[in-house]
């Protein structure tokens, strides 16, 4: 089993333990090299056998292979196309993410990790999922962003890693959690931009997010 087989295998895992998808929602990829490994279409991600990831060419999205990728694979085409910096794609479905966002409302950033971790959050209004357009939005605005909210779909995150998508996801999900808990009981506190910034700045929180860009 490859390296980047491995990866997505743990962190499929992973994504359905924590709750951030059901059924056979949500999907992810890693590039390898020239090629890009993705979910199969219509497979809960636990169940995905190390030869059933599909191979697709970046540059010119051949398919290997007789099952179907995603039905979002042009959306993760974009993100590798669009930032070579980018190893790993992770798209989800998130409760609270999905609830606060669909409300109209952008999901605030409430507690250190957040803003120290996450740099850019975008907002996409709802997009007929799997379509071009929703991809080419989406590689609109993947070039600075860590996270993007699709209103009324889900949340897609991206790293240098898996790890780092991950926890970006995990992230944004708690984060959404948070403000919906504190917005029953009274007015949350915003942390400011300068709050979030000098958090940014701590030595101790860039060692930490270095960390998330390193293999495992």
């Amino acid at each position: 089993m490859s390296a980047v087989i491995g990866e997505l295998k743990k962190y499929a895992h992973k994504i359905v333990d924590a709750g951030l998808v059901v059924g056979a929602g949500g999907n992810l990829s890693m590039r390898d090299g020239e090629y890009m490994y993705i979910s199969p279409s219509g497979f809960d991600l636990k169940e995905i056998e190390d030869d059933q990831w599909v191979k697709v060419k970046i540059d010119t999205g051949e398919v290997f292979g007789d099952l179907k990728p995603s039905s979002e694979l042009l959306m993760h085409l974009e993100c590798f196309r669009r930032n070579p910096e980018i190893n790993a794609v992770l798209h989800a479905h998130p409760s609270y993410s999905i609830g606060v966002s669909s409300a109209g409302k952008d999901i605030p950033m409430l507690f250190p990790d957040f803003p120290a971790m996450v740099k850019k959050v975008s907002y996409l209004d709802y997009i007929i999922p799997t379509t071009n357009l929703l991809a080419e939005a989406v590689g609109e605005v993947i070039h600075d962003s860590d996270v993007i909210v699709m209103r009324n779909h889900g949340v897609l995150t991206v790293g240098k890693t898996m790890k780092e998508a991950f926890f970006y996801m995990q992230l944004t999900e708690e984060s959404a959690k948070v403000f919906t808990i504190a917005s029953t009981v009274g007015t949350p506190r915003i942390l400011t931009e300068q709050e979030c910034e000098d958090l940014r700045n701590l030595s101790s929180e860039k060692y930490r997010a270095s960390l998330l860009k390193k293999k495992s």
